[in-house]
């Protein structure tokens, strides 16, 4: 991506010229001190064409993670899936998306701030904001510190939503390991330290002071939809599991069901042919403007 953007900053510097080339040669009895066009709409003009680049290169980028992610066979815990596994070589599939609803195989975590809210993997962040002194710029400077995190999860499933009988389902195999940003955000709160008239004092003369105190809870909710990105082995004639693959490529768990997730590429994916459009569109309009206007006034001229 530099080594584009070092190119597209080339590209505007030798459009400029260009430009201002085929100005000049439009005005040949006019000195350049007199020039009609402003050099910052040249420059503009260069930037819609370079950033009209960038966003159709981004746009190309893009739509090649979108055939690759088409050509990735989507399944349900049903089952066709079953079958499937048990018409393959060694029983698994290397790389597949299993949609379903998410359900505890045991007990399922309680939410530690959140009543009647239960989760398969959680996970609780605890930070401290400060402030310290600095002398030289007599400035209070913040900064974080004692940040814990605590991560956790129980054993669960994917079952074929709408499913009344749950025979079929896919166990996940270490949820922690896999990519991706699958947990609910449940609980945000930011304490503020107490002050006082003694704690003032003692700060100020330590040059330093809390601030605050942020606690936060993200969950994988038990029926919430899950889309798995990775392998899928057939264990004992019946227990299917998805887990990392093992030839490398990522293991990834969205939110969502699998449409959802195709939608949001694709929306990204039109942003950028959107934008690819507009600057590249408003590029060629000024520039046509400003040889059109430049024309007149030669023609103008020699009446």
């Amino acid at each position: 991506m530099s080594d584009f953007l070092t190119d597209s900053s080339c590209g505007v510097v030798h459009f400029v010229f260009f430009t201002v080339f085929y100005v000049r040669f439009l005005c040949t009895d006019t000195e350049m001190s007199d020039l009609p066009v402003n050099p910052l709409v040249l420059i503009g003009v260069g930037s819609s064409f370079a950033f009209s680049g960038l966003f159709y290169r981004l746009y190309q980028e893009k739509k090649k993670e979108l055939d690759k992610l088409k050509e990735i066979p989507i399944f349900k815990p049903d089952q066709h899936l079953v079958k499937v596994l048990k018409a393959t070589p060694h029983r698994r599939l290397q790389y597949v998306a299993v949609e379903g609803l998410v359900q505890a195989d045991g007990e399922p975590l309680a939410s530690k701030f959140v009543p009647r809210s239960f989760g398969v993997v959680q996970k609780i962040a605890v930070e401290e904001h400060w402030k310290y002194w600095n002398s030289l710029t007599r400035t209070w400077n913040s900064q974080t510190m004692n940040r814990k995190e605590t991560s956790n999860s129980v054993p669960f499933s994917l079952i074929s939503p709408g499913a009344y009988i749950t025979d079929f389902y896919v166990k996940v195999q270490n949820p922690l390991e896999a990519s991706g940003s699958y947990l609910e955000r449940v609980y945000h709160k930011v304490r503020q330290a107490e002050k006082d008239m003694v704690n003032v004092v003692l700060q100020g003369l330590s040059g330093e002071k809390p601030v605050a105190m942020e606690e936060s809870e993200e969950l994988l909710r038990v029926g919430s939809t899950l889309t798995g990105f990775g392998e899928v082995v057939l264990e004992g004639g019946e227990v299917m599991r998805l887990q990392a693959p093992q030839d490398g490529r990522s293991f990834v768990l969205v939110p969502g069901n699998h449409r959802s997730f195709m939608e949001r590429h694709e929306a990204t994916a039109s942003m950028w042919k959107t934008l690819t459009a507009v600057t590249g569109l408003t590029g060629a309009a000024v520039l046509a403007g400003v040889i059109y206007d430049l024309v007149g006034r030669r023609d103008d001229r020699s009446k």
